[in-house]
């Protein structure tokens, strides 16, 4: 399954490749021509088979390190075996996310897996189990971010694709680590909270995420904070920013 939906975002990045209707002049994108229906429907496969992609090594994170720090319940649930299936409900954890990244931009966090906090070794290693998943998400942008700086010639209509993919990692990144209880930012300081703070992160797990999340869709310019920091993040690291937005406005083609 997971060699299955990295082949799509494959597939994708080589459609997008075959497009010539975009030239970047001084980290410029601009058009040549109209985007062909191969481009849009390339960059559609590319996005989504690489979200998918990367939504399957985030829960595997978690669940390598907690193998590794003492809940071997994780083998047993298929957790270390990449398969996507495993990790998530279909219509919870892959259709609403995908409907809210068309809709908004904004990728959602998608999956879960079950870990044993009981099993294992330390509160250190408890932080480390919920650090894993955001930190693949960054490994992944940091490393198309240096694939897109530093291998010559790439395709501009690749160049937009992966920088689109690569920002959508900063942002989900940047989003997990907010110390919001049912996030991982929380999950890494829940062990070091005294009980009752505990207990509190505990009755607000289920609807806090909801509260954030609404609020960047509510709110005039939050969901741009998260953009701009993600940005950043993504120019530090030598991307286009105007390559990747390209690419998000292109993926929501249906708006044109």
């Amino acid at each position: 399954m997971f060699l299955g939906i990295l082949a799509v975002a494959i597939v994708g990045g080589v459609l997008t490749a075959l497009s010539d209707a975009f030239v970047i002049v001084d980290g410029t994108v601009f058009r040549t021509g109209a985007a062909d229906t191969v481009f849009v429907i390339g960059l559609f496969l590319l996005v989504v088979g690489g979200w998918v992609t990367t939504l399957s090594l985030h829960e595997f994170g978690h669940a390598f390190v907690a193998f590794r720090g003492g809940d071997y319940s994780v083998q047993h649930k298929g957790y270390l075996n990449l398969d996507v299936r495993k990790y998530t409900d279909p219509v919870l954890s892959i259709v609403l996310p995908l409907v809210f990244l068309a809709i908004g931009g904004i990728p959602l966090p998608g999956g879960a897996v079950w870990i044993n906090r009981g099993a294992l070794r330390s509160r250190a290693t408890s932080t480390w189990v919920s650090l894993a998943g955001p930190l693949s998400n960054l490994g992944v942008g940091v490393v198309l971010a240096l694939v897109l700086e530093l291998v010559p010639g790439i395709p501009v209509g690749l160049v937009i694709g992966l920088s689109y993919l690569a920002i959508l990692q900063m942002v989900t990144f940047i989003l997990n680590i907010l110390p919001v209880p049912g996030l991982d930012g929380y999950g890494a300081i829940e062990p070091y909270l005294s009980p009752d703070a505990r207990a509190f992160g505990a009755k607000a797990r289920p609807w806090a995420p909801l509260i954030l999340f609404a609020a960047l869709f509510a709110l005039p310019g939050a969901s741009n904070l998260l953009w701009e920091g993600a940005g950043n993040l993504f120019t530090a690291l030598g991307g286009n920013t105007d390559a990747a937005f390209a690419g998000q406005s292109l993926f929501q083609f249906w708006r044109h």
